[in-house]
C-alpha cells in the first residue's frame, strides 16, 4: 500500500458501485430507499460537499431498480455537477420560492419507510413527513451501520497513507521537548505536523499531562507539563479524505515502576486485542480480549471505555469494539484497537492503532514504538 492515490482519483464508476451497493443494502433490509443528507455519506456515495451549511434541501435519493436523483438548490447545482459521482446520477434543482418537498416527495412511495441520514435537519425530515403522512423513517446508522464499514483496495490505501502520515508526526513530536511546556502548545505543534505531512483536516490533538491523562477525553488546556508526568498523545484527522487516529503515550523523565508497569499492562491488553482481530471474529471479542488482560491485572475498573471504533471518511463510525456487538469482522473493515487504563487525580495510559480486517488475522496502519517513550 503507497499510498498513491486520494479521494479525487475515484470515479464515476466508483460512486455508481457505492449507490447501487446501498440501494442493494436498503431493499435487503426491508427499507423503500434512502435519503442521504450533506455530511459524510453524501461525500461517500457521491463524492459532492456542500460548500456551506445551509437550510436549503439538498438530498440523495436512493431507491432499488432506480437511478439516483440529487435533489439540489439550483444556486448550488453547479458545484453539484462538478462531482465525481455526478455523472453516475440525475440532478434535480429547485429554485427558491418553490416548494423543494414537493418534488422530493414525487421521488418517493407515499407509503414506503426509508433510512434518512442522521445528520438531516429536523426541518427537512419534517417538511417530507407532512408532504408524506404514510412515509416513516430510520436513522442510516440504525438502519445500515455497516455501509462504509467495508473499504475497498483504494480506501485502504488511503487510510494507510493517513496513518503513517500520523506515525511521522509523532516520530517528530517526541523529539521536542515536553517539560516546562502548556499542553496547548504541544497540541498545537501536533497540528502543524499532521498538516505539514499531508492531512487537510485535523480533528483532534489531545494532549494530556499527569492527571489530566486519567480523562480519556481531556480538553487541552494550559497546564505546564512537569518533569515526572505520564502524557497521553491522541491525534488524527483527515488526509485526502480518509481519517487518521493513533495514540501513544510518553513520559517526561524517568517513569516509575508502578508508570512503567500500568505502561506495560496497557501495551498487552493492546496486542491481545490486535491478536483477536480476524474474519468471522465478533467485534466484541476484540473487547474482551484487551479488557481481560487489564481486568486480570486487577485494573478492570480504570478501563472506561469501548476499545475501539470504525474509521473511514470520518474518523469516528461504526463498527464499534464493545461488549453486546456481535456483528462479526468481515475483510476490509477498519477500526481502533485503544486500551486503556484512567487513575483518577494521577494520570493514565492508552495506545491505539488503526487495525483493518485480512484475510486471516488483522493489519495495523500504525508502527510507530508501543513501548514507553521517555521525553525531555
Amino acid at each position: 500500500m503507497t499510498g498513491s492515490r486520494t479521494a479525487a482519483s475515484f470515479t464515476a464508476d466508483d460512486y455508481r458501485a457505492r449507490m447501487e451497493r446501498a440501494a442493494g443494502a436498503a431493499a435487503d433490509a426491508g427499507l423503500a430507499g434512502l435519503l442521504v443528507a450533506p455530511g459524510p455519506d453524501l461525500v461517500w456515495l457521491t463524492g459532492y460537499a456542500p460548500t456551506a451549511d445551509t437550510e436549503r434541501l439538498t438530498l440523495l435519493v436512493l431507491a432499488p431498480g432506480r437511478d439516483p436523483v440529487l435533489v439540489v438548490p439550483a444556486l448550488e447545482a453547479p458545484d453539484a455537477a462538478k462531482a465525481a459521482g455526478a455523472p453516475a446520477l440525475t440532478l434535480r434543482d429547485w429554485t427558491d420560492g418553490k416548494d423543494p418537498y414537493a418534488a422530493t416527495a414525487a421521488l418517493l412511495d407515499g407509503a414506503g419507510r426509508f433510512g434518512i441520514s442522521d445528520n438531516a435537519w429536523a426541518l427537512h425530515l419534517l417538511a417530507l413527513q407532512s408532504a408524506l403522512p404514510g412515509t416513516s423513517y430510520a436513522s442510516l446508522t440504525d438502519a445500515l451501520p455497516m455501509l462504509r464499514a467495508v473499504k475497498d483496495p483504494a480506501e485502504l490505501e488511503l487510510l494507510a497513507a493517513a496513518g503513517a502520515a500520523a506515525d511521522a508526526a509523532f516520530e517528530e513530536i517526541r523529539t521536542v521537548r515536553f517539560g516546562g511546556r502548556r499542553e496547548s502548545e504541544v497540541a498545537a505543534d501536533l497540528a502543524g505536523l499532521l498538516l505539514g505531512f499531508g492531512h487537510s483536516r485535523v480533528d483532534f490533538t489531545i494532549v494530556a499531562s499527569g492527571p489530566n491523562g486519567a480523562n480519556p477525553h481531556h480538553e487541552v488546556g494550559d497546564r505546564v507539563i512537569e518533569d515526572g508526568d505520564m502524557v497521553v498523545l491522541d491525534f488524527g484527522g483527515l488526509k485526502d479524505g480518509y481519517g487518521s487516529d493513533t495514540s501513544r503515550t510518553v513520559h517526561v523523565g524517568a517513569p516509575t515502576d508502578e508508570e512503567r508497569r500500568v505502561h506495560d499492562l496497557v501495551r498487552e491488553a493492546q496486542e491481545a486485542g490486535f491478536r483477536a482481530v480476524r474474519p468471522g471474529a465478533a467485534c466484541q471479542d476484540v473487547d474482551r480480549a484487551a479488557r481481560a488482560v487489564i481486568a486480570d491485572a486487577g485494573y478492570g475498573e480504570y478501563f472506561i471505555h469501548r476499545t475501539g471504533h470504525g474509521i473511514g471518511v470520518t474518523t469516528h463510525e461504526p463498527p464499534y469494539m464493545i461488549e453486546g456487538e456481535e456483528r462479526p469482522l468481515v475483510p476490509g473493515m477498519c477500526f481502533s484497537v485503544e486500551p486503556g487504563v484512567y487513575l483518577p487525580g494521577r494520570f493514565g495510559v492508552r495506545i491505539e492503532d488503526i487495525v483493518t480486517v485480512t484475510e486471516d488475522g488483522g493489519h495495523r496502519f500504525n508502527d510507530t514504538t508501543r513501548e514507553l517513550v521517555v521525553v525531555d
